[in-house]
């Protein structure tokens, strides 16, 4: 047996998406295990940038198997657009690389509208979300007036579902948002037709996965977003709506916490965050700037700018100790070339007073002022190393201090955005 679960240590956009594709050539499956099409994972392959935002990231690899599992919110439409648009590239063409758990829940039509007008409503205060109906879909889920994959396929039950829900969506809808509202048989044909298109994909996922850890298989489980949005450690209420965490593996994919072996963490060389809430070692200046055009820092599901800052070792000690994680891979270690001297943040001062910590207060998170170490830059390209001892004496002293203020041995360094720009210093597997 051999499991790797990869989760983000930041506020998301850390790389994941290179770091599962990387690794995905030593797996046999992939799995995401929650969120749904607010994730965006970038991969770049041969030269060309591939976006993936439901499908695992593993779809790449021809003999991989791929599965949606049960903690995920899936929009039917955006699957079947990306599925078609990865065939074009050359990309899933069986049918068979791909399953999707029966218990998954569906966003539907009336979860974005409600997405979309709670945000119009709260204005200057709004969260910041996707818009993609991830939230409303979770709380359907929540509060058991949800729809599974597995009803897309049993017409009378989805009808059954739509009928017990539509009424209440589309009094919020009309009154609350001052949209129009839904008609029910034109959503009930229409994901009727989602179920039979997807109808070869769905199946019991949980017991897919507990046949083939147990005759041996290589298994990946590939986190969404990052720990600093997880819905209860994360930086509150500027959160996602799914538990982003390790942990969340057994419950979002039906697998025993003890079939878990390794935790890789993935942290930028820097910090971004998009959207609303606090972020302590902010750059909200030129150099900051220069950090999100060298890092090309733009959203890859919303194309919003990202925030830049300094690395924050209180925010990646947080996830490290959350996350049980046993191995770190620092990825975009590059964009800080040129760049000297260089700040990580090792601890947070609120009042005056030393912490160690993140505050659960999102008050206090934006009040606490960083504590900086400062370390040498260095001027050398990073993009040809291939072994730790390429890269030059201030880039593996950044990254031994990493290793130094976590206590995690840092596994993995990327380069540059390409699949071989990657410095691979221990296998998980």
């Amino acid at each position: 047996m051999s499991t790797l679960v990869i989760v983000g240590t930041q506020w998301g956009d850390e790389g994941k998406g290179k770091i599962v594709d990387l690794l995905t050539g030593r797996a046999d499956v992939v799995v995401r295990f929650q969120g749904g099409n607010n994730a965006g994972h970038t991969l770049k392959v041969a030269g060309e940038e591939i976006i993936v935002h439901l499908i695992p990231s593993g779809i790449l690899y021809p003999n991989t198997l791929n599965i949606i599992a049960n903690g995920l919110v899936v929009d039917p439409g955006v699957l079947l657009e990306e599925k078609s648009a990865l065939r074009a590239k050359g990309y899933f063409q069986s049918d068979e690389q791909l399953l999707i758990s029966e218990r998954a829940q569906v966003i539907m039509p009336y979860h974005k509208v409600i997405d979309h007008g709670r945000e119009e409503l709260l204005g200057n205060a709004k969260i910041g979300t996707t818009g993609r109906g991830i939230g409303p879909a979770y709380e359907d889920k929540a509060s058991r007036m949800g729809i599974r994959m597995g009803d897309l396929i049993r017409p009378e039950r989805l009808k059954e579902r739509i009928n017990a829900a539509i009424d209440e969506k589309n009094f919020l809808i009309e009154h609350r948002f001052k949209k129009p509202r839904l008609d029910p048989e034109q959503v009930l044909e229409q994901y009727l037709d989602y179920g039979r298109q997807l109808q070869a994909h769905i199946t019991d996922t949980t017991h897919v996965l507990h046949q083939r850890i147990s005759g041996g298989s290589r298994v990946l489980f590939e986190g969404a977003q990052g720990t600093l949005l997880d819905i209860d450690h994360g930086t509150y209420p500027f959160v996602t709506s799914s538990n982003v965490v390790a942990g969340n593996v057994c419950c979002g994919s039906g697998v025993s916490p003890d079939r878990l072996d390794q935790i890789l963490g993935v942290v930028k060389a820097y910090s971004t965050r998009v959207g609303q809430g606090g972020f302590p070692t902010e750059l909200d200046n030129e150099l900051g700037e220069s950090i999100r055009a060298r890092g090309a820092e733009y959203g890859a599901t919303t194309g919003r700018p990202r925030r830049c800052g300094w690395l924050d070792l209180v925010i990646l000690n947080h996830s490290v100790r959350l996350n049980g994680v046993s191995g770190i891979a620092v990825t975009k270690l590059d964009v800080l070339t040129g760049i000297s001297p260089l700040k990580i943040c090792t601890a947070y001062e609120l009042d005056g007073q030393p912490l160690d910590r993140v505050p659960a207060d999102i008050g206090d998170l934006e009040r606490v002022k960083p504590r900086y170490r400062e370390v040498k830059g260095w001027e050398e390209h990073l993009s040809d190393c291939r072994s730790f001892d390429d890269l030059p004496k201030n880039a593996r002293d950044y990254v031994e201090t990493i290793e130094h203020l976590t206590g995690v041995p840092v596994t993995l360094v990327s380069v540059g955005p390409a699949r071989d720009q990657s410095i691979l210093r221990k296998s998980p597997f």
